[in-house]
């Protein structure tokens, strides 16, 4: 099919109408709406829509994942946050249970059988550090509500090729089976897409070892396995590189010290940091402690960006004011941790941790089978550092062109980008320029950053826009959005583990 001048055609077409399709032999299914994606984001809608009355048949979700937390744990675990290590999120960013109540919080005392987490709730930040729930409950609790809401009655495993707007209103997807085979397109007035993040980040150095040097392990990413790292670790008398000052950076330094206390190994670290913090930083009506290099933010963007004034404000700001203000409110941040800034004062005392700012020149394969890295430390020329790993801890590809399913979107549907490059959406969510008659197409996530929401990838953040597109399509006659008694009904249910 894909020699076919009539499929080359439907892919060069912004708009199909089933005739097209008819002349394929191509399958169409038809449903309400369609979810592309099957993470968290996609989640976040399908729960918020089947406590709103949508029936499991009226809702696809189009998905390779195997459970929808697939991807999360998968990095969470390269990033090293284990199941036991906390996350980045307050009691209260519940993506499993939209009425926030009880919180992450009060499930892990009850869980536990201890009073330290709801103690921790009541006194942060001034007595103690924020709580944020551990990854094996977050995990845990999406598991029971994926059951809950009956999540695998409406996953179809495909790989979606292309969304077009549908002649006479609404979508089509475009969906290939996992092993390669048929091709299904699946008909609906609403389409939604929640796709994440494209990839870890893997900067043009970094990327040009790898293809020089195919098979070597010693240039490793931070949201790639390199569990190899921290084994080699452990007998390492050399240097590991680390560069990045984000949360995954400040995890993968308190790994790293701890297989150095735990084996006894030598190692030296070298720490580069692109933008040194000596002082805090943000604009004079919120600013945020930094020293070290770090700056440190208990989560990625102050609670107040979610709602109150904060939020009133960027909902009146244009494109590219919010492009301005959301670098300034959040940009490269790392939670306070005691133990592992115990850890790095120790590091700094003994002089077996060095902190530079700069960047690296050029990644080369040493004649001992080590690394040469061209360090352009601020201030010095440029020196070379033999090391014995890098691991990159400079953060997840971010731009939509790097998703072939947006960039299609983008360069024959039409979608339009904001002034950060993402997908332009309004208040909604819905993707401004491809509403289709009575059809609207939404997005959640990572593609959506720039919007009037700042928080866009958080659980918190995945949840509340589930929230604004069930409000839109409630407005659509497209279901009913859960007013005060149903969502006390609802809620009932929902503590009961019924299905809603």
């Amino acid at each position: 099919m894909l020699s076919d001048p009539k499929y080359a055609q439907l892919v060069a077409s912004a708009t199909w109408d089933d005739a097209m399709l008819e002349e394929l032999e191509i399958e169409v299914q038809e449903r309400l709406l369609v979810t592309v994606g099957g993470g968290l984001g996609s989640f976040a809608l399908v729960d918020f829509l089947r406590i709103a009355g949508v029936e499991p048949a009226q809702i696809a979700v189009l998905t390779s994942l195997e459970v929808p937390w697939q991807t999360f744990a998968a990095r969470a675990d390269a990033s090293q946050l284990g199941p036991q290590e906390r996350l980045r999120s307050d009691s209260s960013s519940t993506i499993h249970n939209i009425w926030g109540w009880p919180g992450y919080a009060v499930s892990e005392a009850w869980t536990e059988r201890t009073l330290r987490p709801l103690w921790k709730v009541i006194t942060e930040p001034f007595l103690a550090e924020y709580f944020t729930p551990r990854v094996r409950n977050v995990i845990a609790s999406l598991e029971r509500e994926t059951e809950r809401i009956g999540w695998q009655t409406m996953v179809a495993p495909c790989w979606v090729e292309l969304v077009r707007r549908r002649s006479g209103g609404g979508y089509f997807a475009l969906a290939r089976a996992l092993d390669g085979g048929r091709l299904t397109a699946y008909r609906c007035r609403h389409l939604h897409l929640a796709l994440g993040y494209p990839g870890p980040r893997v900067l043009s150095d970094a990327q040009a070892f790898r293809d020089a040097n195919p098979g070597c392990q010693r240039v490793a990413n931070a949201y790639e396995e390199h569990e190899h790292v921290y084994q080699a670790a452990r007998t390492c008398a050399g240097r590991i590189v680390i560069r990045g000052s984000g949360i995954a950076a400040s995890r993968i330094l308190e790994r790293l010290i701890q297989e150095r206390e735990d084996s006894g190994a030598t190692f030296e670290i070298l720490h580069v940091f692109r933008h040194f913090v000596r002082a805090a930083v943000g604009p004079p009506w919120f600013r945020r402690p930094g020293r070290d290099g770090f700056a440190y933010q208990p989560f990625n963007f102050p609670r107040g960006a979610g709602g109150g004034q904060l939020r009133q404000r960027m909902l009146r700001m244009s494109s590219k004011e919010r492009a301005e203000l959301l670098p300034r409110i959040g940009g490269t941040t790392t939670a306070w941790r005691r133990r592992w800034q115990r850890q790095l004062e120790r590091g700094r005392r003994e002089k077996w941790y060095r902190a530079v700012e700069g960047e690296l020149g050029e990644i080369s394969a040493a004649p001992d089978g080590r690394l040469a890295l061209l360090l352009e430390e601020r201030g010095s020329a440029p020196e070379r550092v033999d090391a014995d790993f890098l691991l990159d801890a400079t953060g997840l590809e971010d731009s939509v062109m790097r998703c072939p399913l947006l960039a299609d979107l983008v360069t024959t549907s039409g979608a339009t980008l904001n002034a950060l490059g993402r997908l332009d959406v309004a208040p909604s969510f819905e993707v401004r320029a491809l509403r289709n008659g009575p059809g609207r197409m939404y997005a959640s996530g990572a593609a959506t950053l720039g919007g009037a929401l700042a928080p866009v990838d958080s659980f918190w953040g995945l949840t509340h826009a589930a929230m604004e597109i069930t409000d839109d399509l409630a407005d659509q006659q497209s279901c009913e959005f859960p007013g005060v008694m149903r969502s006390l009904t609802q809620w009932w249910r929902w503590a009961r583990r019924l299905p809603p």
